[in-house]
């Protein structure tokens, strides 16, 4: 079994070491690299860039803000009207799909990777990818780093500054570090009006 394979199947696999993992790495972070230096008004050649990238899992709209960072691009599945604000990195040892209506703060993280707690195996460069899947209709805060296995439901909202270590379920709105829910989403929220005034 390729290291490939292991790290599809969610088993643990030497990234560090297999040169079939090292030059995909290096294909997504050269079209990384590429997609961020361009003129943020060159919105023609990001959608190029970024379906190259990321392949057939993309839809018709979306928006990725510059610097954008993936390690593997072929995991990443996108809805329709994606938005993904600055420094956004999805480590995408394994698949990280996104639903419809998903909007994303600056400066997220989606971690599908995970090391070893033992030192010996972590020290051998071995490590672990579970899969990430954020439902439809999702805003999640700037800041949020979202870790390996975590699955967000729909018409969800995570506050800025969480870190998701566990499932959160649909409707409702999150926040914390561990992130847990604060409350359910109802049509009251519909009502409400978030001028200062």
């Amino acid at each position: 079994m390729t290291e490939k394979e292991k790290m599809l199947r969610q088993m643990l696999y030497d990234a560090n070491n297999d040169t079939n993992l090292i030059e995909e790495r290096k294909i997504a972070k050269d079209l990384c690299y590429d997609f961020n230096r361009l003129r943020p008004s060159d919105v023609v050649e990001q959608q190029k860039i970024m379906r190259q990238l990321l392949g057939k899992t993309v839809g018709d709209s979306f928006c990725i803000v510059a610097p954008f960072w993936c390690d593997y691009g072929y995991n990443i599945e996108i809805g329709e009207n994606f938005f993904a604000n600055h420094n956004t990195v999805i480590l995408d040892g394994a698949k990280v799909k996104f639903g419809n209506n998903v909007f994303i703060a600056p400066n997220c993280g989606f971690h599908t990777a995970g090391h070893p707690i033992d030192a010996e195996r972590r020290n051998q460069g071995l490590e672990y990818a579970y899969p990430i899947t954020v439902g439809d209709n999702v805003w999640i805060g700037a800041g949020v780093q979202v870790m390996p296995g975590v699955t967000i439901g729909s018409n969800v909202v995570i506050g800025g500054g969480s870190v998701v270590v566990k499932d959160i379920p649909s409707n409702v709105v999150a926040v914390g570090n561990p992130c847990r829910v604060v409350r359910s989403i109802t049509d009251e929220d519909k009502l409400k009006s978030w001028d200062r005034k």
